[in-house]
Order: structure tokens, then sequence, then C-alpha cells
């Protein structure tokens, strides 16, 4: 058996007791062979990349990398190296199985010389907040234990509605890395380690934020618990790494032309501690572990028996059949609003949360 046969073999092993009970039903060997026969045809036409390649196809950038329309730069170490946002998209999508951003990154720095396809990767997404210049005038006052407090309760309550709706809970254990700012380079970063349902493993949640004329870098890392010291010893290089550009820096804030942001300091630490967080939550970090091809294949599994679904009751559909009644129509119940994607979200503020 080849390499290819073996890993949309063991795609297919850890997928199939998942389906649904439905397809055990009188059609089921049918269904089996149907499924069978796409499985073959789609193994003899895929274009299969290997990981090798996935990797090549990305381009890295080093040294001196400008991001957006001239808004900040970033001098790069040795140590690091540098995604635009097309590519960057790519590797968290098709290679580390996050739910895809209406909004691309604007790019994401990962360590120089390791493959982002290994356990020892990791990585760092940025983004760009245009919320107006934020005061850091309370920052020698924010207690940061107090506010740990309030966040886990806040934690709690969303945990209600979590459970209500079927997500499993979130709790925010403590600090990983108390908050810390530089008020002379204007740079905040902190980090909260957060519990996901029964896992075993704890996700690490590591933050950045860069204050500028009109709005915030947000930078997060991408990364597990267990390598909370590797990031940590990473962050200085990060941090020295980023600057805003001339005409965007902080210092050059004209309170006559520039808006102010609704909320200061505490309101970017304490974020978004949303109700709705869902399980996608978790993907941002476990499956930064897996191999991205049978991620792929799994995506593409599901999507061939989602579209054999769909061409089999259209048949049925079209075929001839005994008029029967129809059922009565139940009420449509209220829609869920869907969790957000990212354990990112969790550091988004909200219009509710802007103080």
């Amino acid at each position: 058996m080849s390499i290819k046969d073996s890993i949309l073999a063991a795609a297919l092993a850890a997928i199939l007791p998942l389906m649904p009970v439905a397809y055990a039903d009188s059609d089921a060997e049918p269904a089996s062979a149907a499924i069978d026969e796409e499985v073959g045809e789609a193994e003899e036409s895929a274009q299969y990349i290997s990981p090798e390649e996935f990797v090549a196809s990305l381009e890295f950038k080093s040294g001196r990398v400008v991001l957006g329309n001239d808004l900040a730069t970033l001098n790069l170490p040795d140590s690091l190296v540098f995604l635009d946002g097309d590519n960057a998209q790519r590797l968290l999508v098709d290679a580390w199985g996050n739910p895809p951003d209406d909004v691309p990154p604007l790019g994401m720095i990962l360590p120089a010389g390791i493959s982002p396809l290994s356990e020892e990767s990791w990585g760092v997404t940025v983004e760009y907040e245009d919320s107006g210049y934020v005061s850091d005038e309370d920052a020698a006052d924010i207690d940061y234990a107090d506010m740990l407090k309030d966040m886990q309760a806040d934690m709690r309550e969303a945990n209600t509605w979590r459970e209500e709706n079927g997500y499993e809970p979130v709790q925010l254990v403590g600090w990983a890395a108390a908050p810390h700012y530089d008020a002379e380079g204007k740079k905040l970063h902190w980090a909260k380690e957060l519990k996901f349902g029964d896992s075993e493993a704890n996700t690490l949640n590591y933050n950045i934020r860069v204050l500028g004329r009109k709005g915030v870098l947000v930078l997060n890392f991408v990364a597990n618990m267990d390598q909370l010291a590797e990031i940590e010893a990473s962050v200085p290089a990060v941090l020295a790494a980023t600057e805003f550009n001339p005409g965007q820096r902080y210092a050059e804030f004209d309170p006559d032309l520039d808006t102010v942001a609704a909320y200061g300091l505490g309101a970017l630490v304490a974020g978004k501690v949303a109700a709705k967080t869902g399980l996608l939550a978790m993907l941002l970090v476990l499956l930064k572990k897996f191999w991205f091809i049978p991620v792929v294949l799994v995506g593409w599994l599901f999507k061939r028996i989602g579209l054999r679904k769909k061409d089999t009751a259209s048949d049925e559909t079209s075929a001839a059949a005994v008029p029967v009644t129809a059922p009565a129509e139940a009420k449509p119940e209220e829609p869920v609003q869907a969790p957000t994607q990212t354990v990112m979200d969790l550091n988004k503020p909200d219009d509710a949360d802007k103080r």
C-alpha cells in the first residue's frame, strides 16, 4: 500500500465511525457502495501535494517587511520570518485546520528554520484594528488581579449560555503571563491560560498590542500551553521588531484631527469575554499539530459525502413515488447565533466592553 493509500485509509478510519446514524438504514449497503465508488474515483483524480511541496509554496520573507499601506514595519531578526496575508491564511486554514476568516490577517510571524507543519511550530498573526487613539492614562491604575476575577466571573456566566446551546464550557484558569505595559514603547502584552471542557491540555492565549496614532496592531500567538517558555523567550524579539511608521505613531496623535477610542488599556486586556465562544476555538491550537494532508482529506471526504447525499435526494425526488401525507409544519426554532470561531476572538472588544 502506498503512502497516499495509507493516509486515505487512516482518514477514512477516523471519520467513518462519526457518520450520522441516519446512514445506517435499509439503504446502508448501496450508500456504502456509492461512497466507496466516490472514494475510489477521487483517489485516482485528486491532486496530491506533499508537505514539503506545501511549505515550499509558501512565500517566506525576512528582514524588513512593511505592513499594510505604509502602516507599520517589521524589522525581523534572523530568528524570525514572515508570511503575507494570503499565505498566512493558507497556513492557518489549509495546514492548521482553522476556519477561514472573511478578512485575512496582515500577515504572520513564524520562527525561522522550523517547518510550520512540525509540532514545534508556532506563529503570530498580525492584524490592525482601526479603533482610534487608545489613551494609556489609566495604565498605572489598573488592578489586573481584580480584572482577572471579573473576567473569570464573566466567563462562568457565559458558560451557562454555552452549555444550554450544546457547547463545552471554557474556564479561564488564570494569567499565563500577567499583563505588562511598556509605557515608552506603547506596547502591551499578556497571556491567558484557558481550559476547554474536559481537555487534558490547556490552551495558551498570548497577546501583544502595539498602540498607534489611529488604532492598534493586534498580535496573537498561535501556540500550545506547553510552548509557553519558548513563546515568552520570543516575545522580546517580536516586540522589538514591530513599529508604526512615521505618520502613524502614538506620539503623533493630534486631538484636533484624530479620533479617540471609546475604551482604554483595560478593555484591550479584558477584551470580549464572549458568551458564544464555541468549540472551534480549539481548532486554532489543536489542529496545528496535525499533518495537513489528513485534514484536507477529511474536509474532502465530508464534502464528497455531502454532495453524494444531495445527488441521492435529488434522484429520489425525481423518481415516481407513492403519495404520502405531509407532516404538519413544525414551528421554526429561533436560530442560535454562531459562536466566535477562534481563540483570538476572546480578545476583540465589542461596543459593550469598550470602556
